[in-house]
């Protein structure tokens, strides 16, 4: 029984207060990838902050195909957005590491060279920068640290896929938007391609502790256990008093 609306008011009541404790008249700073998230919190933002306070930034890596997505949101909320390609950047870390980088370094290289693209845009333009991560990515670690798991706040931390795309409809988002297949970005599969179950599933699970498929369970909690550092502060060694 999600009610939609209370949510999405909530939330963007949140965000006007995080602003006015943590950069009063700063701008929001949004990376836009043309999928339901950044587009949710875009549209939050604007809602909470005014459009004038909202900046979108579209960081293709060479040629994105779905980069129209992007734009139609950005158009959609009438925004000022910024298009940055992030490829030489990429290619000029790759070419000056001086050994192999693993197959895991090569897929979050792009994603932490965004993050600091979001950054430099942000503290050039008196921002703060939205992390637009979902609680059902969070849950398994669907993210890359210190790349799109970064930011200055979260307004979508602790709400589901399933929850998203009813906000978003509340919104008032195009429906491509809030229905697109989510993508990764990164190694060209789909979200649920590279989980190895659906979100549907997942977020039941979340909310219900119920599922179907006990292998599907035992994968879900092994991933959560494993990336709940993402979600942590970081250990610090404390000095013992004397």
């Amino acid at each position: 029984m999600f009610d939609a609306l209370k949510v999405k008011n909530e939330c963007v009541e949140w965000i006007r207060s995080f602003f006015e404790q943590n950069g009063k008249g700063c701008n929001a700073v949004i990376g836009i990838s043309g999928g339901k998230d950044s587009s949710i919190v875009a549209a939050l933002c604007v809602e909470a902050l005014g459009r004038e306070r909202v900046i979108g930034v579209l960081m293709p890596c060479g040629e994105q195909a779905d980069i129209d997505m992007a734009k139609l949101l950005v158009n959609h909320l009438n925004i000022k957005h910024y298009i940055i390609n992030i490829k030489d950047a990429v290619e000029a870390l790759k070419k000056n590491i001086p050994f192999e980088l693993s197959k895991q370094s090569l897929t979050n290289l792009p994603a932490r060279v965004r993050m600091t693209t979001l950054y430099a845009v942000s503290q050039s333009n008196n921002g703060r920068v939205a992390n637009t991560c979902n609680m059902s990515e969070d849950w398994v670690g669907y993210s890359t640290r210190y790349g799109d798991a970064a930011g200055d706040f979260s307004p979508c931390a602790n709400i589901t896929v399933a929850e998203m795309k009813q906000i978003g409809r509340v919104l008032g988002l195009p429906d491509v938007l809030v229905d697109k297949v989510p993508i990764d970005g990164l190694c060209g599969k789909t979200d649920e391609e590279n989980l190895g179950f659906t979100y549907q599933e997942l977020d039941r699970y979340i909310r219900t502790g119920e599922i179907d498929d006990i292998n599907k369970k035992s994968k879900i909690d092994d991933m959560h256990r494993k990336n709940l550092f993402k979600l942590e502060v970081m250990p610090s060694f404390r000095p013992s008093e004397s």
